[in-house]
């Protein structure tokens, strides 16, 4: 549904409407009480995206969420080779 702006030509007062597209538009000032509203023409809103962005997994469930945390490799040492990080047969350990 979209949002109209009205603009009352007696007070002056102007609001949104959130209608559907087959309302018919208001005529009654919600503050004057007047039948003097006129539905302002816009240029239409579209959908606006607001902050970082959206990925693929933004809306993945909670358990999904958890078993990729659970699958991910874990930071850090392992107490393995510091040049590349494997704990068994590291090529920069051997003599």
């Amino acid at each position: 549904m979209p949002t109209y702006a009205y603009e009352c030509q007696a007070c002056g007062h102007t609001f949104d409407a959130f209608q559907p597209i087959t309302a018919q538009p208001l005529q009654k000032c919600p503050q004057c009480a007047k039948l003097k509203l006129r539905r302002l023409i816009g240029s239409g809103s579209g959908i606006i995206f607001k902050g970082s962005g959206f990925y693929q997994t933004d809306y993945r469930s909670e358990g999904y969420k958890q078993k990729a945390a659970a699958d991910a490799p874990a930071t850090g040492n392992t107490g393995g080779c510091a040049t590349c990080k494997e704990s068994k047969n590291c090529p920069a350990s051997k003599d």
